[in-house]
C-alpha cells in the first residue's frame, strides 16, 4: 500500500488532536492528558528524546542491515533453486509466525543482554518481509528470462545477479520497506526487555512512574519518526524504481 500525506489528511489529524484535547479538558483527569500537555512534554524533554531516539535508531539500523545482508541473497537462492527452496519452506513457515518477543530468551542465552542481543531480535523481526517477498518475486519471474540466461550462457550466480534480482526488484523493495518499519517497532520492544536506554526503556520508565504525558509523548515521537523514515524510504523507492513505475498506467509512482 502506498502512503502519502495530503492536506485533507493533515487537517484530519489536526482535528483529531483538537478533539483529543477538548475531551481531556472535559474529563479533567491526570490519567488523561490533553494533546497540548503531550506537546509540552516533548518540548520539555526534547534533549532526552533526541538521545534515546538516536540509540533506538542505531540499533534498528544495525538489525535491519543484518537482515538485509542475509535474507536478500538467501531469498534469491531459495527462489531460484526450487529444490533447496522446497526443503527450507517448512522451516520458514514454522519460524515465521513466532513474534520477535518470543526469541528474546534465545537472544539472551546467545548474546546476554547487550546490544548484540537487541540487534539479533531486531534482525529476526525484519528478516521475513525481505525473505518472503524475495522468494516469491524470484519464483514469479517470467519464464522467458530463464531462456535469456541460457542463451547468454550465464552461470547460476550470474543468472541470480543479472536476471533474477533486477526482475524481482519491485517486490523486493516492497518487502524492504516493510522490514524498515518493523525494525523500528521491534527495536522499541527489544529495548523494553533487554535495555537500560533507548525509547523502549523510556516508555517503561514513564509507565513505572505513572508519567502518562511523557509516555504519550514518547509514543508520538516514535510514530513521527516512523512516518519520516517511511517517507524517506518511499523517496528512495521512487528514484530506484523510476523505470518500473514509468511502465504503469499513467506513470504514477507511490507516495
Amino acid at each position: 500500500m502506498t502512503q502519502r500525506l495530503t492536506l485533507p489528511g493533515v487537517l484530519f489529524l489536526l482535528a483529531l488532536a483538537a478533539a483529543w484535547h477538548v475531551a481531556a479538558l472535559a474529563i479533567g483527569s491526570p490519567s488523561f492528558p490533553g494533546f497540548v500537555q503531550v506537546i509540552h512534554a516533548i518540548v520539555k524533554n526534547h534533549a532526552v528524546f533526541a538521545l534515546e531516539m538516536s540509540r533506538t535508531l542505531m540499533r534498528a539500523g544495525a538489525g535491519f542491515a543484518l537482515a538485509l545482508m542475509t535474507m536478500l541473497p538467501l531469498g534469491v537462492v531459495l527462489g531460484r533453486v526450487r529444490t533447496i527452496g522446497d526443503l527450507a519452506e517448512p522451516v520458514i513457515e514454522l519460524i515465521r509466525p513466532l513474534p520477535p518477543i518470543a526469541v528474546v530468551p534465545v537472544a539472551m542465552i546467545l548474546f546476554g543482554i547487550g546490544d548484540a542481543a537487541k540487534i539479533y531480535v531486531i534482525a529476526y523481526g525484519a528478516a521475513f518481509p525481505i525473505l518472503i517477498n524475495t522468494i516469491e518475486a524470484v519464483r514469479a519471474s517470467h519464464p522467458m528470462l530463464s531462456n535469456v540466461a541460457r542463451a547468454l550462457r550465464l552461470t547460476p550466480f550470474e543468472t541470480m545477479r543479472l536476471i533474477d534480482l533486477p526482475a524481482a526488484l519491485p517486490q523486493i523493495v516492497a518487502g524492504v520497506r516493510l522490514s524498515v518499519a518493523a525494525s523500528v517497532l521491534v527495536a522499541v520492544v527489544a529495548e523494553m526487555m533487554l535495555s537500560t536506554d533507548g525509547m523502549g526503556m523510556f516508555l517503561m520508565r514513564a509507565q513505572e512512574r505513572f508519567e502518562i504525558a511523557n509516555g504519550l509523548a514518547g509514543l508520538l515521537i516514535i510514530a513521527l519518526m516512523a512516518l519520516a523514515i517511511n517517507s524517506a524510504v518511499l523517496a528512495i523507492e521512487r528514484r530506484l524504481l523510476r523505470w518500473h513505475y514509468a511502465r504503469l498506467v499513467g506513470g504514477h509512482s507511490p507516495g
